[in-house]
């Protein structure tokens, strides 16, 4: 299939990005017959399970992760 097509395209007489261009488009296009397409971007944009109490532990370790880095110390690892 994508040989076929490399071997029908006309690669004479052209200039390096024009030879890039014909290539790329020859690529993508039997990507594209091989994979298909999708139809666009998720739509599930909300998510059950971020309720306020993961929220609060989200909140909770970044505070106690930005105490451990100004701290540096081992012992301060232990509260992460």
């Amino acid at each position: 299939m994508a040989r076929d097509k490399v071997e029908e395209a006309k690669w004479k007489g052209l200039g390096v990005n024009e030879h890039w261009q014909q290539m790329k488009g020859l690529m993508m296009e039997t990507a594209q017959d091989i994979c298909g397409m999708t139809k666009g971007p998720c739509r599930h944009k909300e998510t059950w399970w971020w309720n306020e109490e993961v929220v609060e532990a989200v909140r909770d370790k970044k505070i106690k992760y930005g105490k451990w880095k100004k701290e540096n110390t081992e012992d301060g690892r232990d509260g992460v």
